[in-house]
């Protein structure tokens, strides 16, 4: 239940409810409002079901909140680098306030949610106390994992009502992303290698939230609480104990990671709608100019909050290599329901002022072998596959890259024709469309090869990841050599 989330979706800026600036200072204006009832504003009102759900657990949690365990003390910042002297101004979008100019470092692979798996996070050797006690505290709230999220977020609400304001107004969607990726944390405190990289990733990608080194004790503090209240049969001091030290590790880690990233980089970039290409109906190429120099690798991806859902972050994978302009695209699809994703398709228009998140993601070339690519995607997973392969050109190196494009019918291969202009002019590049209705991705896949001397990366929706991974561990390329972006993040991403 409690997955890897590296987000917790919450970012804070104070705008009016329709999304232009409101007496506490609002950032953005949208060029021309949404249309359509789906695109209505979602309020805080008494009528909302998260809100309702919110005062039935409230009611609760009145009687405990004075038992509820304290959680350590802020932990300071610790000594960070010398800020390094600031830059020159990127290009500039017209409308919000101008944020603080940084020197922005090089680009470099980040370790995100997906590393963080059982199988990846086992430690050798004999497992810590603390550990053995938090993975029991796990195994007992199991069961109960929706009660223990809506009894810490209104434990955190009720003692902490200015934390609510950090999130949407609608939380039924990511209401438990903060949790699940603290839990996740916790469940695999011993792993420091992965977790460190982890941890550091979450705390700098906090910072577009308004995470401040002060919320910390407060998040920590009903953790304690929601934990103390539904793990009751395995709680006792003990136990408190070792999930109070956790949780100072975890934050301590994470308030380090954000205090070193200030020095260097922006909490988050505006980025100005320049181009709006509606390829299908469903499907846009949307492409933005950020305020500032926007540093990021080819197949990493983003976070994304459009002015119609203010703090309603989405992630976006770049469908290109860095560029010389400094223009940054996205393939978008409108899927039912998906607020961010609509919006982009079909109310987004050049001069739209977007908010962007650093960039992050693992997925990324290895330059420094000549093995070849093996790529898969499926979809809209064509854009960072495509970003791919422009890298790999741009470093001039002739390695075989073999490109398999999956789609459901031929109307969905939108980018075929970009794909195969590729390929006329890299003859070490091949592109194979598949479609659904004729043969299946892996399937295919099977088909080729061999792939010992590959690298594999897919990019698409969660089912084709799930199976394309299944196929390539069975025709035996080893699971480090398999890349691809997190599937719970992908199922987030509408």
């Amino acid at each position: 239940m409690f997955e890897a989330r590296h987000n917790m979706d919450a970012p804070t800026t104070t705008s009016a409810d329709d999304g232009t600036p409101g007496e506490g200072g609002g950032w953005f204006t949208p060029r021309k409002p949404p249309k359509g009832p789906e695109d209505e504003r979602i309020t805080t009102s008494p009528e909302a079901p998260e809100n309702r759900e919110a005062r039935e657990v409230a009611a609760a949690v009145a009687p405990d909140i004075r038992r509820a365990s304290q959680a350590p003390t802020a932990p300071e910042p610790r000594e960070a680098p010398q800020a390094p002297e600031p830059q020159a101004p990127g290009p500039q979008a017209p409308g919000p306030p101008q944020a603080a100019q940084h020197r922005v470092p090089p680009p470099q692979a980040q370790s995100t949610a997906p590393p963080i798996s059982v199988q990846q996070a086992k430690p050798e050797g004999k497992v810590s106390a603390d550990a053995l006690l938090v993975q029991r505290t796990m195994a007992e709230i199991e069961p109960v994992a929706d009660k223990v999220t809506s009894y810490f977020y209104a434990l955190l609400f009720t003692r902490h009502p200015d934390l609510r304001a950090l999130f949407p107004a609608a939380m039924d969607t990511q209401r438990d992303r903060i949790l699940k990726a603290l839990l996740t944390a916790a469940e695999h405190i011993d792993h420091t290698d992965v977790l460190v990289a982890y941890l550091k990733n979450l705390g700098r990608g906090h910072r577009k939230y308004g995470t401040q080194a002060e919320h910390y004790p407060a998040v920590g503090e009903c953790l304690i609480g929601s934990l103390s209240r539904y793990a009751s049969a395995t709680w006792n001091e003990e136990t408190e104990a070792a999930w109070v030290r956790t949780y100072t590790t975890i934050s301590q880690i994470m308030i380090d990671a954000a205090a070193e990233d200030e020095l260097r980089a922006p909490a988050w970039w505006f980025a100005e709608v320049v181009s709006h290409d509606l390829r299908t109906p469903d499907i846009a190429v949307v492409t933005v100019r950020p305020d500032q120099p926007y540093p990021f690798l080819a197949g990493q991806y983003t976070s994304l909050e459009t002015p119609w859902w203010p703090r309603v972050w989405r992630h976006y994978s770049f469908a290109s290599a860095p560029r010389p302009d400094g223009l940054l695209s996205f393939h978008v699809k409108a899927v039912p329901a998906g607020w961010v994703s609509n919006a982009l398709v079909h109310h987004a228009r050049p001069g739209d002022i977007l908010r962007l998140g650093p960039a992050t993601g693992s997925m990324t070339v290895d330059h420094t072998t000549d093995s070849g690519l093996l790529c898969l995607g499926g979809g809209t997973g064509i854009a960072p596959i495509k970003a791919l392969v422009e890298d790999v050109a741009e470093h001039g190196r002739r390695r075989p890259v073999e490109v398999f494009y999956g789609a459901r019918t031929d109307h969905d291969l939108y980018d075929i024709d970009t794909m195969l202009r590729l390929q006329q002019s890299h003859p070490w590049l091949a592109v194979r469309p598949i479609v659904d209705q004729r043969a299946q991705l892996p399937d295919a896949v099977r088909e080729y090869g061999p792939w010992n001397e590959y690298d594999a990366y897919l990019s698409g929706p969660p089912g084709m990841i799930r199976n394309g991974v299944d196929a390539l561990r069975d025709i035996g390329i080893p699971e480090g050599r398999i890349r691809h972006d997190s599937v719970e993040e992908l199922v987030a991403s509408d």
